[in-house]
């Protein structure tokens, strides 16, 4: 009945987000009484709901009868405007520092109270990383949340530093003054070193991108081991692959047609 209650008003669409959101990282592929658990639907409108998404490929069930994400719907998220954009002019930039550290390169956007990964570069036997294409990581203990943060608006840092964040390891930061000491360092630095904050063994460096009219618009990143890394040179090496990101969207904007959109609606150049 509780569940009921709860699933209660809510549109056709709405109780569709609730199902595909009980998707993340740790639950890559779900049962549907789980996924009623997880969503607050009662198993029958699940049912329903999965067996349309299943038929339009945006859920598919594996050998083992569990429910996944479709490739279809990977498929119409990778048109969504910002994340192909920037990924087209990214992906030069983040391939040379992935040849250059052999370990992960990540490009991260804003999205709610999380940051995005819409990116990533990696190479087998690197170090422990627990980031995922599609992910939403904590703004709080990644490069690129504490990046994007650090240039958000105050009632979004307001908002955020006012509720508890989880400690991932004892470097994590999480008490409220710190933070904001390490996001005014972000602004004056135009960087954020990461020692062991998500993973024990693991150092990220971040740096922000720009739109060619100033703002930040997304974090760029690498994640290396701990033992032996210099993070200045992978600040310079960030800085620079930073640059030639923001003058290719500027090349790109230049070049499309007036009806298509480089950036998101509110923040066109």
């Amino acid at each position: 009945m509780a569940m009921a209650h709860k699933s209660a008003g809510r549109s056709a669409l709405a109780r569709v987000l609730s199902v595909l959101e009980t998707f993340d990282q740790d639950n890559a592929a779900l049962t549907v009484s789980r996924i009623s658990q997880r969503s607050g639907l009662p198993v029958p409108t699940v049912y329903r709901i999965v067996a349309e998404l299943l038929e339009m490929g945006l859920l598919e069930r594996g050998s083992d009868r569990r429910l996944h994400v479709g490739v279809r719907l990977w498929e119409i998220a990778s048109r969504a405007p910002r994340a192909l954009g920037l990924r087209e002019a990214a992906m030069p930039f983040m391939e040379d520092l992935h040849a250059a550290t052999r370990q992960h390169a990540q490009l991260y956007v804003l999205e709610g109270c999380g940051a995005l990964v819409i990116e990533r570069l990696s190479t087998r036997g690197a170090v422990t990383n627990v980031t995922q294409i599609g992910d939403r990581q904590p703004l709080h203990a990644t490069t690129g949340g504490l990046v994007l943060l650090a240039h958000s608006s105050v009632n979004m840092q307001d908002s955020f530093l006012s509720a508890p964040m989880r400690a991932y390891t004892p470097n994590t930061p999480t008490d409220p003054a710190e933070l904001r000491r390490i996001l005014a360092n972000i602004r004056t630095r135009g960087y954020v070193v990461c020692d062991g904050y998500i993973t024990p063994d693991a150092l990220g460096v971040g740096t922000p991108v720009y739109s060619p009219g100033g703002d930040v618009i997304a974090a760029l990143s690498v994640v290396v081991p701990r033992d032996g890394a210099q993070p200045m040179t992978h600040v310079r090496a960030l800085r620079v692959s930073s640059r030639g990101i923001t003058d290719a969207l500027g090349r790109a904007s230049q070049v499309r047609p007036r009806n298509l959109r480089l950036f998101p609606s509110g923040t066109d150049e």
